[in-house]
């Protein structure tokens, strides 16, 4: 059997271990310390983002986000159906309604003419999710959103940038477009510390909330810088701050992010290439990139035109050493959100589209053997359709 190719590997070397030696040696291993405030200036001048703060994780930046925008119960904030549990839970701990919408069948975002059907007095915020590290539609979610504030309606976008770190909407950085972006440093992510994230706004009454929120509630970071005479609480917060360590991991990380990006397009686009031949076949349908996206090539997938030939071949797949796999299960039929969602809307086109996905291996040294490892998968493919 050939070697077994897993689904993911971090890129890592000795920079990450000597940049954490170095952390630990100094003895400063607490957050919010001169590492993070380099990389959080880092990425605020690589992304333009006027306000960065690091966090514990991608999910801390989306609860960060509902606790800033005020988001409470007989509030509801539409996203599609089809995202990380994360993005719903942000809601849901405020009290909030999740309201699930479509999906696009050409990039698996959302579908801002869905988005649009979903609107109501009590929708108070928008959380496109860059699936894949591909844009979503801003053009049309700005067309409804501007057609929703006409008729009185003030509604926030939160991107649910997790998987699109260095992508971009036309010269955009994702994560810069909406009100508020939160970043993941996962380590399934393209840049990563194990756990972490970011919350970055150009909003400065956001961002003064966020550090706030950040601090655990309290004016902790005014009072450092001579702002108030004693530091207190002042208002909802956690402990959302990352420690040194993991700051030093991202940093050396983000000192090799054109290496590393440059390695998963090299991926990306040589499955896209050597799978061409299935799509033109009939058998998958490969993804789309719209004309005003700039991907950072976070996943490769495809699609199966019949959703039942979607587990046999990922088992099929795996038999021949290529580790496949599938994402996500809808939220909108997640056992939780039927239990206290009440009657939940279906989504048929974001059902079919998410029964009929298979992810590929796709991770910075697989460019080394790309041709090998996308020849095997076409292999798989012509055994199981011709």
């Amino acid at each position: 059997m050939s070697e077994f190719i897993p689904f993911n590997r971090i890129c890592r070397g000795l920079e990450e271990l000597e940049a954490v030696q170095k952390v630990m040696e100094e003895g400063s291993w607490h957050g919010d310390g001169p590492v993070g405030k380099r990389v959080e200036t880092f990425l605020s001048q690589w992304l333009g983002a006027r306000h960065c703060f690091l966090t514990t994780s991608c999910t801390h930046a989306l609860e960060m986000a509902m606790i800033v925008l005020d988001i409470g119960p007989g509030d509801e904030v539409i996203m599609p159906g089809f995202t990380f549990v994360s993005t719903a839970n942000a809601v849901c701990m405020r009290g909030g309604t999740p309201v699930f919408a479509e999906i696009r069948e050409a990039d698996l975002n959302l579908d801002p003419d869905d988005v649009a059907r979903r609107i109501t007095p009590a929708t108070r915020a928008v959380i496109p999710v860059h699936y894949a590290g591909v844009s979503a539609d801003f053009d049309g979610l700005f067309r409804v959103l501007e057609d929703a504030r006409k008729g009185g309606s003030k509604i926030a976008i939160v991107e649910d940038a997790a998987q699109a770190l260095g992508a971009r909407w036309n010269d955009r950085f994702l994560g810069t477009v909406g009100d508020i972006g939160c970043f993941s440093f996962h380590d399934t992510k393209n840049i990563t510390c194990g756990e972490g994230g970011a919350f970055v706004t150009g909003d400065e009454e956001l961002a003064r909330k966020a550090e706030q929120v950040r601090e655990k509630g309290t004016n902790r970071s005014a009072f450092l810088r001579g702002e108030v005479d004693k530091y207190t609480w002042v208002g909802p917060g956690s402990s959302y701050i990352p420690s040194e360590i993991l700051s030093a991991v991202l940093e050396a990380q983000l000192q090799k992010k054109e290496t590393i990006q440059q390695a998963r397009e090299s991926v990306w686009n040589t499955y896209r290439r050597v799978l061409e031949p299935a799509e033109e076949r009939g058998w998958i349908l490969l993804p789309q990139v719209p004309g005003y996206a700039r991907p950072n090539y976070h996943i490769f997938y495809f699609r199966v035109q019949r959703v039942q030939d979607r587990n046999p071949l990922l088992r099929a797949l795996k038999n021949a050493g290529i580790d496949a796999t599938f994402h996500y299960v809808p939220l909108h039929n997640s056992p939780w959100a039927r239990s206290t969602l009440g009657d939940v809307p279906a989504l048929p086109r974001t059902e079919q589209l998410a029964d009929s996905l298979i992810r590929l291996p796709l991770w910075p040294g697989l460019s080394d053997r790309i041709e090998e490892v996308a020849e095997r998968v076409h292999d798989v493919l012509i055994r199981y359709f011709d």
